[in-house]
């Protein structure tokens, strides 16, 4: 690296990836510990990730299981109901993806599509969303009586971060495959997420279910400093010992407040 940065060579973004991947070796190390400590006491943990097209849910989802023991977690990404489904109860479909007693299961999106993507795709009916609305802090709540522990991620990208990812995605053969017609109504309809979005907060935004807004501008940055939310939750064995720090930068993660400032 010397001998580059003498010939003039900006060596900046490779020394910030080892860095990075320094740091996520450490935090995922962590995460090992957490899913041991949760399946030797019986704990159900839900993790949910939600934002806007591109925010950056599925890597981050990736970067928390890359290393973690398959039998005691899993991924859930529903596809659209079925016509059995959509005659159910809405919460139905996701009851039958909570975790069960040792596991921890990560929502890629979750029972909050009702909250801002149908609403301003056009997926459902005033009348429902008005009743999820009502129903979703109860049915929350009982989750928490009951020992389900949840937390609540929702991915703050800006409107100019967003478009570019979406530029990034067609050009690139290998993602092409994530842009869909729904993100191209993402910066059409930008406004219309927001009033929802702001509508879902003010309404879900618990003590015993709070909403964590996670900054992801920065996808390295996001990805680190959401991992060190989850694990600053927990008092689980080992982590005294932890060789990194587990506390998240609240210029990059913090609780939903009705006063602070979004980038999205």
């Amino acid at each position: 690296m010397t001998k580059l940065s003498e010939k003039g060579i900006d060596v900046t973004d490779i020394l910030n990836k080892i860095k990075y991947e320094k740091e996520l070796k450490l935090l995922q190390i962590e995460l090992v510990k957490l899913q041991q400590w949760v399946k030797a006491n019986n704990k159900r943990v839900a993790i949910i990730f939600e934002g806007r097209d591109a925010a950056g849910k599925g890597g981050s989802i990736r970067r928390f299981m890359e290393h973690l023991n398959p039998r005691s977690t899993r991924l859930v990404a529903l596809n659209k109901p079925t016509d059995i489904e959509r005659g159910q109860w809405y919460f139905m479909r996701y009851i039958k993806e909570l975790p069960n007693p040792g596991e921890i299961v990560f929502f890629d999106r979750s029972w909050y599509n009702r909250a801002v993507v149908e609403p301003v795709m056009g997926f459902c009916t005033e009348t429902q969303y008005s009743e999820f609305m009502a129903q979703v802090p109860e049915f929350e709540h009982m989750l928490y009586e009951d020992g389900l522990i949840i937390i609540k991620f929702w991915l703050s990208i800006s409107k100019e971060e967003q478009l570019a990812r979406f530029n990034s995605r067609q050009q690139n053969p290998l993602k092409r495959w994530k842009f869909s017609p729904v993100d191209k109504k993402g910066q059409e309809l930008w406004d219309r997420y927001t009033f929802y979005k702001e509508n879902m907060f003010s309404k879900t935004h618990t003590t015993y279910s709070p909403w964590v807004i996670v900054k992801t501008n920065d996808k390295q940055e996001a990805r680190l400093e959401s991992i060190r939310y989850v694990l600053s939750k927990f008092a689980y064995d080992g982590k005294l010992e932890a060789k990194t720090a587990l506390f998240p930068d609240p210029n990059v993660v913090t609780h939903y407040f009705r006063s602070s400032y979004q980038i999205d």
